[in-house]
């Protein structure tokens, strides 16, 4: 019976010892509570805990990727919209994320998701969709300030979709065809505007120099001539018979 007795004493010695090794990753850390209180936060590596007096929650460092699921947004000037986005944090303090908040996943997902309707909601359709840059870099501000407490980094976020209605994306066509069309007549409107101070500065030379104008009127003649087909009737200019004339 000793000899059982031995056995069955270091059987138990050395299945204790195995269940109190545990082999942390490098991107893992183990909040460990001594009798219910928190005593510190170890590994990576090989670490001890102490089976019924010790527990351990195990964290993971590594950058989480989640997907905030597609929200109703009213933009400031009354359009309905659904976005979603996408955002990337890690936890850099396990002691915070474990005790501080219950399940840190969950509560950053419902923050993310009342931050995104909260922001969105402040800005015009036209800002959602030119405007996305600074828009992640408000939410990503807001949401990296609110998760500080729970040991929570917000890396980044990015709006992935602003979904539109039927009707709502036809009348933006409209307004782009209108806003094309809109420059087409300024671009054409500002070459007229140029051609006309160019002519008024054309004439303003040739009035100067009356030869200048023969020869522009003798010219325009030459061009016309070269048409075989064309009978042409114009006046003679009285400055060429001017000079006989006071003969």
């Amino acid at each position: 019976m000793t000899g059982y007795t031995m056995l069955f004493v270091l059987g138990f010695v050395v299945l204790l010892l195995l269940a109190s090794l545990k082999i942390l990753r490098e991107y893992e850390r183990g909040v460990i509570f001594l009798l219910g209180r928190f005593w510190r936060v170890k590994g990576p590596g090989l670490i001890i805990v102490v089976p019924v007096i010790q527990q351990m929650v195990r964290v993971d460092l590594r950058v989480i990727v989640m997907d905030v699921p597609s929200q109703d947004v009213i933009s400031r000037d009354n359009v309905s919209v659904k976005v979603n986005a996408v955002v990337y944090f890690r936890v850099i303090d396990p002691q915070k994320a474990i005790i501080q908040v219950a399940e840190f996943y969950t509560a950053t997902s419902q923050l993310a998701q009342t931050t995104l309707r909260s922001v969105l909601g402040q800005h015009e359709l036209d800002e959602m969709l030119a405007e996305r840059d600074r828009l992640n870099a408000d939410i990503r501000a807001i949401l990296d300030q609110q998760t500080d407490a729970w040991g929570i980094k917000v890396a980044n976020v990015e709006i992935k979709h602003v979904d539109l209605d039927e009707s709502m994306v036809r009348a933006i066509a409209k307004q782009a065809e209108a806003e094309r069309s809109r420059r087409a007549k300024v671009i054409h409107a500002e070459g007229e505007q140029q051609a006309a101070e160019r002519l008024a500065q054309a004439a303003a030379i040739l009035a100067q120099q009356p030869q200048a104008m023969q020869l522009r009127y003798l010219q325009t003649l030459t061009e016309v001539a070269t048409d075989k087909t064309s009978t042409l009737v114009f006046p003679l200019p009285i400055d060429l018979i001017e000079p006989l004339l006071k003969k």
